[in-house]
């Protein structure tokens, strides 16, 4: 896939620490595989990796098959990490003579030699500034609409997301493009579902999964208040929460033990994906209760593989699942106690789910969204020089 082409387009992924930024990573990587899989529709476009010190051990098939350039940052340290993005990414830019950087999280450095698309994930920080520490806050509501401001192109994952992006940085909405997450064919599992099943002593056993890190507008509380009243008689059915540690984590952990339920819950942090796709096949169900989505990946990643899907109607949820899940509001807990009663306690029920899933997910297997951003660096190109002009 390397090789010379008439427009080369850098990737800004300084901030992209593999297992620590939640679903923005696997929309980023999802979307970079599609590209290397369609590359060949693109010859007028290659792509160049400007990666953190910690890319390329998680991530060894796109150092292969793109072209990979690795910053002297780890992107553990934020502070490091936005001086190299002014500092090592605008000089590295210049070097390879690049036509776009596309910055992939949500903000761009301040210093740039080369215009810029940006990918906004959503706007957490205005809709729910109480999950952030007032730094944090306070820089991403400056960088956030500078960037927006400077951008040739802003790429977001749902028409919901775009919309909010248009409505509170005021962006004209004809800067914006949708392009979803990429949704390849799923194929068999890697692993025989027996052995993933062992590892988790699920041999047996009803389970409700929810792959989600532990941050706050996850809504874990939610869930395990409605899956404790759903099961206080009936000792068989399991919780699966997967996904790495964050900032509720003491109190999930905390939870658990005062409605006891721990051995009813199964805490397994970050699982291989032959693990995960095997437990979304598995599963009784998917629950999904977040209060805040710009898109909800794990959700079409269930529904392709038939999971039934309980989530809530907040963010773009709404707008990604439609009538492929049964939507429920995010904090009302005898609402999902009685979802998930009647998921584990009904046959017809899981099978028209699972049905109206698959359905549903067909859709984004035909959305491709490599095209689309194909079409971005393309528009952004001709935009930027005729602004030069």
């Amino acid at each position: 896939m390397k090789g010379s082409s008439s427009h080369r387009i850098g990737c800004n992924l300084l901030w992209l620490v593999p297992g620590v930024v939640g679903g923005s990573e696997e929309y980023t990587v999802g979307i970079l595989r599609a590209w290397v899989r369609q590359a060949h529709r693109f010859p007028d476009l290659e792509l160049v990796l400007f990666v953190n010190q910690r890319f390329p051990a998680r991530y060894p098939d796109l150092v292969r098959d793109l072209r990979c350039i690795v910053a002297p940052v780890s992107g553990r340290s934020k502070p490091l990490r936005v001086a190299a993005e002014s500092t090592w990414l605008a000089w590295r830019s210049r070097r390879e003579q690049v036509a776009l950087v596309h910055h992939m999280g949500g903000t761009m450095p301040a210093c740039r030699t080369a215009p810029g698309v940006l990918t906004i994930h959503d706007l957490q920080p205005w809709d729910l500034p109480q999950n952030f520490g007032w730094t944090k806050r306070a820089y991403l509501r400056v960088a956030v609409p500078r960037s927006a401001r400077a951008a040739v192109a802003i790429v977001t994952l749902s028409s919901w997301a775009g919309r909010d992006v248009a409505r509170q940085l005021a962006v004209d909405p004809a800067r914006i493009t949708t392009v979803p997450p990429d949704l390849p064919r799923c194929p068999e599992p890697a692993t025989p579902a027996g052995t993933v099943l062992s590892a988790y002593d699920l041999v047996g056993r009803p389970f409700v999964l929810y792959p989600a890190i532990t941050y706050p507008h996850k809504n874990h509380a939610t869930l395990l208040r409605a899956f404790a009243l759903a099961v206080r008689s009936d000792p068989a059915p399991v919780l699966v929460l997967t996904a790495g540690s964050g900032p509720a984590e003491p109190d999930c952990r905390r939870l658990i033990g005062e409605l006891g339920i721990g051995p009813q819950v199964r805490r397994t942090y970050r699982v291989p994906s032959d693990h995960l796709d095997v437990l979304y096949r598995e599963a009784t169900a998917l629950a999904f209760p977040s209060r805040y989505e710009g898109f909800g990946l794990p959700v079409i990643e269930a529904m392709s593989r038939g999971c039934p899907v309980l989530a809530s109607d907040a963010g773009a949820l709404a707008e990604v699942i439609g009538d492929g899940g049964e939507l429920l509001p995010p904090d009302d807990v005898e609402a999902w106690a009685g979802a998930i009663r009647r998921v584990l306690d009904d046959e017809p029920f899981r099978a028209e789910l699972s049905r109206r899933a698959r359905s549903r997910a067909s859709t984004f297997e035909r959305s491709d969204s490599p095209h689309r951003l194909a079409e971005v660096y393309r528009r952004a190109i001709a935009a930027a020089r005729g602004g030069a002009r």
